[in-house]
């Protein structure tokens, strides 16, 4: 007895042990909960309570070498569908939302899944009231679709650019709508419209999202990047850093206010070598022909101080999106506005004589002496090479290398090549960067081709090199392509006495604070040193290269000098005509060329222009170009002539493949030159290297059938919806500090500026 009374004793007394340990280990667990790790708990806690919103970052400003801004940034605002928030809306006003199913390819294995139908979403619950306030758009069902199933956590922009009526209802009427937004974004502003636009670019919305970035905010904005030319290739100096705005969300989800916001930081502003007034002299001047190219270069830096191609665009197309009707008609345009024709390679004809004039002049070689006689052309193997003069029944008879300079003789450099030989032609080329990159890094640039024995052996193995190959190259023909940036930059080193610049177009990069930019190192970003790519004054010997610049004097100045159309009245020009023979998409036709320098003793500008399709000369197409360029960059330099820098619509000519005979230009003085113009070679025609743009556009595709809105036109009392009461301001007004009804202005045309006048 006494012994079960003891066992039942213990039992209780080990029962309330273990009571008191269970309630130890709960305290110990709410210590641990409460006290050592209350600080994380109330960090999650605080984290589910608010969203944050990346801010777009602005970029930086592209701007002239003397501060003009070319590319600013305007607001554009936007109406977004928050895809995610509405098809939460649509749960909760009319239950289950549709659903559609699809085919998937899940780890290499297909299969079938199902998701909202966010099309009949947005056409049953959303296109009905916003077609009530006269605010629906069509759109591409098919692009929205896919948007919601690759990029959920980025808004959908449903109407971009949104105008100042359209601004304006929205900002007055609360369109009640989850998902449905007003965005206020930073977009590119092209200010002077086509002016460089083979130079600037354009940006466009990115390829691909970035995913795990887009997860660290609950409303993602992303950036513009650079689709091409300066905005893509300066694009990490011009882009900005991000900002981010933390909201507060109440007990029931809803955003209902600012806790801290972290602005975004502007990008850096790129300065160029480009001076926009001689820039705007060259496109003036370059529109007289249809399809062309020019550069103007210094020849004492490399810097370029123009850079123009016909026809062009207005780069404010692709902002900020390129509707996909003006693609295509960019695309199919005969003239191919979108090709850089500064940096295609082209047989360059007479004007590759300067090549082959110092080639004979290096190291060992020393035929400045040298005469050969014209005898109206010159035979190898089978073939006869004739000279231009052939045609007119005469011959040059036996000159040296100065006249022959002059008068462009075939006959002379034929031999007078050979005699130098194609290795000492090649070496001299790619000297000059006949054949090289430029180091700019523009889009679609062509390196050309400085063709020899090994060059043939590579690219045509089945042929052999011979003599009659180094005479066609002699010339400029063949299979010898160049581009007219890298004859600026070939002549630019016979203006300057001896000194091979590699081109320079960024001339420096600026914070907003007006320091340089620095590299990961803790130097200067992009240096304004000159890069020099060789010397010839190492090979040649200054008396030589004068040689060969009193010929390019006589081209111009002598009476029977092939460039006479040059000559200027207050200035003395020195330069080289050349037509050449092409292949372009598979049509023949002439090249007209015509590089030249002045003033003569102490260059400041080197022009090279380059025109396709010419039935003229180089002399009398080319040439009237670049004189009217010269004189009036040198009429400004002396305060005799003010360029306007003003907005400028894209260059088009109603038949871009009309032949052009000669060039005039109607508010200029007679011709001071002679009729004495040089043919186009007849051996082989080489194919034409145009740039091609890698760009990817950001293109806006035309509406679908799904995506079609009939209209109702604006209704008198709004259909009501099965939705909560809508709050005095949306979302994006809330977070921008917006008001309903005070609606800004539209952004203002581009101005016609004089230079010197700030954009504002």
């Amino acid at each position: 007895m006494s012994r079960r009374r003891i066992t039942s004793r213990a039992r209780i007394q080990l029962l309330g042990l273990l009571m008191l340990m269970g309630l130890g280990a709960l305290g110990l667990k709410l210590w641990w909960i409460q006290v050592a790790h209350g600080l994380e708990w109330t960090s999650q806690l605080r984290g589910s309570s608010q969203a944050t919103v990346r801010i777009p970052s602005v970029r930086g400003e592209i701007k002239d070498r003397n501060g003009l801004s070319l590319v600013q940034n305007r607001a554009s605002y936007e109406v977004d569908f928050y895809l995610p928030e509405m098809v939460k809306g649509y749960r909760e006003r009319f239950g289950h939302p549709p659903v559609t199913e699809y085919r998937a390819t899940i780890n290499g294995m297909p299969k079938d899944l199902k998701e909202p139908d966010i099309i009949k979403i947005v056409n049953n619950g959303v296109v009905p009231r916003l077609n009530d306030l006269d605010l629906a758009r069509d759109y591409n069902a098919g692009k929205l679709q896919k948007h919601y199933r690759n990029d959920t956590e980025v808004p959908f922009s449903y109407v971009k650019d949104i105008d100042f009526p359209t601004l304006a209802k929205f900002s007055e009427h609360d369109v009640g709508l989850p998902g449905v937004e007003l965005a206020l974004k930073p977009v590119r502003s092209y200010v002077y419209g086509a002016l460089a636009s083979h130079l600037l670019g354009y940006v466009g919305m990115p390829d691909d999202v970035d995913k795990e970035d887009a997860k660290k905010f609950t409303f993602y904005q992303g950036d513009f990047e650079g689709k091409s030319n300066i905005e893509k290739m300066m694009d990490e100096y011009l882009r900005g850093k991000p900002g981010v705005r933390y909201l507060r969300r109440n007990a029931k989800g809803t955003i209902d206010g600012i806790l801290r916001e972290d602005p975004p930081e502007q990008g850096a502003n790129v300065f160029l070598t480009i001076d926009a007034r001689i820039q705007a002299i060259t496109e003036e001047a370059l529109r007289a022909v249809s399809r062309a190219g020019a550069v103007v270069v210094d020849p004492n830096n490399g810097n370029v101080l123009a850079m123009v191609t016909v026809p062009s665009f207005d780069p404010n197309t692709f902002i900020p999106s390129i509707k996909a009707k003006d693609w295509q008609a960019l695309q199919k345009d005969e003239g191919d506005p979108l090709v850089n024709r500064a940096i295609s390679c082209l047989p360059p004809g007479s004007t590759f004589k300067l090549i082959t004039a110092l080639a004979g002049l290096r190291g060992t070689k020393n035929l400045s002496g040298a005469k050969y006689s014209c005898g109206g052309g010159v035979s190898y193997g089978d073939h006869f090479f004739r000279c231009w003069v052939a045609e007119k029944h005469y011959t040059h008879g036996t000159i040296g290398l100065a006249d022959a300079l002059k008068v462009s003789c075939d006959s002379f450099f034929y031999q007078y090549g050979n005699a130098a030989s194609i290795q000492s032609i090649d070496a001299v080329g790619k000297m000059l960067g006949i054949g090289q990159e430029s180091g700019l890094q523009l889009s679609g640039e062509q390196t050309g081709n400085m063709p020899g024995p090994e060059w043939m052996q590579i690219h045509h193995p089945q042929e052999r090199w011979s003599q009659a190959q180094t005479a066609n190259v002699s010339i400029g023909q063949g299979y010898t392509l160049v581009s007219p940036l890298q004859l600026a930059m070939a002549y630019a080193t016979i203006a300057n006495g001896g000194v091979c610049y590699y081109p320079r177009l960024v001339d420096r990069v600026l914070k907003q604070d007006g320091s340089p930019v620095l590299d990961e190192h803790g130097n200067v970003a992009v240096p304004q040193t000159p890069r020099v790519r060789s010397d010839l004054r190492q090979e040649i010997s200054p008396d030589k290269i004068d040689l060969v610049r009193k010929g390019l004097w006589k081209v111009v100045n002598e009476d029977g000098g092939t460039g006479g159309r040059a000559r200027l009245k207050d200035w003395v020009v020195a330069g080289k005509t050349g037509t050449a023979q092409a292949t372009d998409r598979g049509h023949e036709e002439n090249v007209a060329w015509f590089v030249c320098f002045a003033p003569f003793d102490h260059p400041k500008y080197v022009v090279a222009v380059m025109v396709q399709g010419a039935s003229g000369h180089g002399g009398e197409v080319a040439g009237p170009i670049a004189t009217r360029i010269l004189e009036r960059t040198l009429a400004q330099d002396e305060g005799k002539f003010d360029m306007q820098v003003a907005w400028l619509a894209p260059a088009h000519h109603a038949n871009p493949l009309q032949l052009i005979k000669a060039v005039t230009y109607h508010d200029t003085g007679g011709n001071l030159g002679s009729d004495d113009e040089e043919d186009a070679g007849d051996s082989q025609n080489a194919t034409a290297q145009m740039a091609s743009s890698d760009a990817s556009p950001d293109v806006e595709p035309e509406a679908d059938s799904q995506g079609k809105v009939r209209r109702r036109g604006p209704a008198a009392v709004a259909r009501p919806l099965p939705a909560a009461a809508p709050a005095p301001r949306n979302f994006f007004q809330r977070i921008f500090g917006m008001h309903p009804r005070q609606a800004p202005a539209p952004p203002p045309p581009p101005p016609n500026r004089r230079r010197g006048t700030p954009p504002r």
